[in-house]
Formats: structure tokens, C-alpha cells, sequence
């Protein structure tokens, strides 16, 4: 099942059931109102939007409208928990590298987790909108869950069933801001601003045989300035899956229906010491930071530089029919 919520002028929008080939779309107020709604009685209410899209593939349903990514909020326009994970250690790794700092042995087995702000999401086709491009602007292409409610203490081979739906992200992060903020001790704020969710949410079994073991099987696609920039395997080298994240998020707490759970920048190994871009042959990066990382370790000094007023990026995944399965998130970067 696909779901996305409508742009109405509300903080919350409209919950509407997406076709599988995210062409038509209906529009469901007999059932939920709102993602939020759905996901808070989502034993009750999922059967009933799963009915609305058999009917809608089928080509039956009268009341089907064209479906407008344009007109798209994040699945969730805001949320009570998004907190995001570093799942790909090799991604942390790099960051410690080529600073000369060696990772420690915990981050293995223990994972790192960040609280987001929620409060207000970044519509998926909507500007990343800042007071200045200065601060060391950047993307990062990203998977992320829906949770219903999560009793503190799950442990990780119950967790996975508490996953309802998966999404894309772009963690927006303002790298300038981030060294400041952590030689206070006390984690990320001012350098993690609004993030932008895909225009769809899409429910596990959707995706078959890609969704295997609480990972993504295929490669996150993103795009910079209209030329391509990652591909990398969202399945591969995932130290922790999502079952994992969940429970760790829950380990002291509850976490609420519809919370989000992000599985950090999808991050591959490329079986080289320095990684290797698309146009060398490889499969590319996830953000523009784990670019400069490389080139730090390579040439002593970073060269690419962070986003500036203007640019563009996408970030999309297709299943292997090439078929589009969240939608896509495009995004400039203006001043606010």
C-alpha cells in the first residue's frame, strides 16, 4: 500500500491512497483524515485503506483523481519523534579518518542516534530555505520507518513488527554549525534544520523481496545539480537494520504511533580505501560530506565545496523495473 497526504492549507494535510504506479490517487476522510489519525488506530484502519488501493490498482475506484507530487507534504508534515540514526558505520568511519581519529569499538555494536527537530517537515518538492548558505549547507540521502506504538524495552527481534511504513529522507545538515555545537557536549540543534520526507510512504510488504531482514534492497539514487551523484545499496553494509534502531530508540522510553526512525546517510564501502564517485565507476555518496571526507584523506584538503544558493538536488529509488517507488524528493537551496 502507498499513502501520501495532501497539501489542504492545514498543519497536517489529507491522507490519500496512492496507486502503485503513483498515477492516480483517492481521497479517504470516511476513513482517516490524516497519516497521524491512520497510524494512531493503524490495526483498525489499515485494512480499510488497503481495500481503497486494491480498488484503485484495479482501475475501479470512481473516484480517483491524478496524482501531483507537486501538491505533496512529507507523509507526515510533522511528527511527535523523528529521530535519526548512523547506521552505516563506514560513513562514521570516514568522518573519524580523515580528521586522524580512530572509531572506537562501541560504534559496532552500539548504534548512534540523534532527536530531530519534528515539529516542522520539509515538503518534498518544497525549497530548503535558509538565512545563509555559509554554513556549510548539505544533503543526506536517507531510508526511514513508521512506527505504531513501541513499548519501552522492545527488543530488536520484536522490533520489526512495529514497522508500518518506509519513506525516503534528506536530512538536511548544516556542516559549519556541527563542530560548534558538539564541542559543547551536548549534540546537534541549530545544525539540523528542517528535513524533507519522500511523497510517499510505502507499507513493507510493497516492496517484496526487496525488504528483507528490516533493510531496503536497492540502491538510494540521488542526483546534484542534475547530474548523478549516488547509487549506493540501501541493504549493503548496514551495521544496524531498523529493528535494531527501533529498539535502541526504546530502550529507555515509548515511542509513539508515527514515530520516525531514520537509518542515517546510506553509506557503501566500494571495496576501495578512498571510495570511488559514479564517474569513476563506482557507486557515489550519499552526501557531499563523505565527498570532502575522502578527498581529505586523499589530497590533506577538501576541494568540493557545500551547496550554495541555487542548487538543486533529487533523491529517488527504483525497483528493478525501473519503476519510481516513493516518489522523489527535489529540492533547491534559497534564502530564506
Amino acid at each position: 500500500m502507498k499513502l501520501a497526504t495532501l497539501r489542504n492549507g492545514s498543519r497536517d494535510g489529507q491522507l490519500i491512497v496512492v496507486s502503485r504506479d503513483l498515477s492516480q490517487a483517492v481521497l479517504v476522510p470516511e476513513i482517516a483524515s490524516t497519516l497521524q489519525a491512520a497510524l494512531d488506530n493503524w490495526q483498525l484502519i489499515a485494512p480499510q485503506l488497503t481495500a481503497v488501493y486494491d480498488q484503485l490498482n484495479s482501475g475501479n475506484h470512481p473516484h480517483s483523481f491524478t496524482f501531483e507530487q507537486a501538491q505533496c507534504e512529507s507523509p507526515l508534515p510533522r511528527a511527535f519523534q523523528w529521530a535519526d540514526g548512523s547506521a552505516y558505520v563506514n560513513h562514521v568511519e570516514l568522518v573519524r579518518k580523515a580528521r586522524g581519529a580512530e572509531i572506537p569499538e562501541s560504534f559496532w555494536t552500539d548504534p548512534l542516534m540523534y532527536q530531530g527537530g519534528s515539529d516542522d517537515f520539509i515538503g518534498p518538492r518544497e525549497d530548503i530555505l535558509l538565512p545563509s548558505d555559509e554554513w556549510g549547507v548539505d544533503f543526506e540521502a536517507e531510508v526511514a520507518v513508521i512506527t505504531d506504538d513501541v513499548p519501552m524495552g522492545t527488543r530488536a527481534e520484536h522490533a520489526g513488527s512495529h514497522i508500518k511504513l518506509v519513506m525516503l529522507v534528506n536530512d538536511v545538515s548544516l556542516r559549519g554549525l556541527i563542530p560548534g555545537e558538539l564541542a559543547k557536549g551536548f549534540g546537534f540543534f541549530q545544525s539540523k534544520p528542517a528535513s524533507a520526507f519522500s511523497p510517499v510512504a510505502v507499507t513493507p510488504d510493497e516492496l517484496s523481496d526487496h525488504w528483507q531482514q528490516n533493510k531496503l534492497h536497492l540502491p538510494l539514487l540521488s542526483e546534484y545539480n542534475d547530474k548523478p551523484f549516488g547509487k549506493p545499496q540501501a541493504g549493503e553494509d548496514m551495521t544496524f537494520d531498523f529493528a535494531q534502531l527501533i529498539a535502541h530508540a526504546a530502550k529507555s522510553r515509548n515511542l509513539g504511533a508515527g514515530a520516525i526512525i531514520g537509518s542515517g546517510t546510506v553509506s557503501n564501502k566500494q571495496g576501495t580505501e578512498h571510495g570511488s564517485a559514479i564517474d569513476e565507476g563506482g557507486v557515489g555518496y550519499s552526501c557531499i560530506a563523505e565527498v570532502r571526507m575522502i578527498e581529505t584523506i586523499r589530497d590533506g584538503q577538501p576541494t568540493t565545496p557545500f551547496m550554495s544558493f541555487g542548487d538543486k538536488v533529487k533523491i529517488h529509488m527504483q525497483d528493478h523495473q525501473g519503476q519510481c517507488i516513493f516518489g522523489t524528493i527535489e529540492q533547491t537551496v534559497k534564502q530564506a
